[in-house]
């Protein structure tokens, strides 16, 4: 899952338009930002098993960021956070801690079973990243909708065109690299490449959308 969870990010702007389109981009990756920087140093694991259907990441230890508690600390946290730093209405920042926890739902849908439901306890996951061609056209198709609300809420605001295709063309473009590219081994190269497609999507958001205090 990766264009997917930005599904939730659009979604979650048409919704809630008082926080910037930027909050919700680093909300909806907001866990697998922490992630990327636990995996470089080396304190949550993973690895890399290219005879994997679908995603080849095997995703042995992570409960800092993927158990189900951590994913509700981390969703209080960063709407919170985002909530006091931006002077943002509550609701705007419950809908930030929404976009975060929706990364946790959308993971248990595609991962095998590695989410632990305690902080190290029973693991969970449907296994739809077994199943490429479906697991696809779930994301492409969570993406269509929440995109379709996305350019409705743009319209009401009397914002132009040409950011919201820029945007999508964006991440459908950091969605094919995987497929042309196949994923480096190591913690720094798997955790640095992560984390540096996460923030240049963060930055990306907010050239589409600058914020503007209401």
């Amino acid at each position: 899952m990766f264009v997917g969870h930005y599904a939730a990010a659009l979604a979650a702007r048409a919704a809630e338009p008082r926080a910037p389109l930027w909050t919700y981009v680093l909300g909806c990756q907001a866990i697998d930002i922490v992630w990327s920087g636990l995996i470089i140093a080396g304190v949550e694991k993973a690895s890399v098993d290219p005879s994997l259907p679908g995603s080849p990441l095997v995703l042995s230890y992570m409960p800092w960021t993927h158990s189900l508690p951590a994913a509700l600390v981390w969703s209080v946290v960063v709407g919170a956070v985002l909530m006091l730093l931006l002077k943002l209405p509550r609701r705007a920042g419950l809908f930030i801690g929404l976009t975060v926890f929706s990364h946790w739902i959308l993971d248990f849908l595609v991962h095998r079973p590695d989410l632990p439901l305690l902080w190290d306890g029973p693991k969970v996951g449907l296994s739809w990243w077994d199943y490429p061609a479906p697991e696809q056209a779930l994301e492409m198709g969570l993406l269509a909708i929440a995109a379709a609300a996305w350019g409705w809420r743009r319209g009401r605001e009397g914002l132009g065109w040409i950011a919201a295709p820029a945007f999508l063309g964006f991440l459908l473009l950091l969605q094919m690299v995987p497929l042309v590219s196949p994923m480096g081994e190591g913690r720094l190269s798997m955790g640095g490449t992560a984390l540096a497609a996460y923030l240049a999507t963060c930055v990306f958001a907010w050239m589409a959308e600058p914020y503007r205090r209401a």
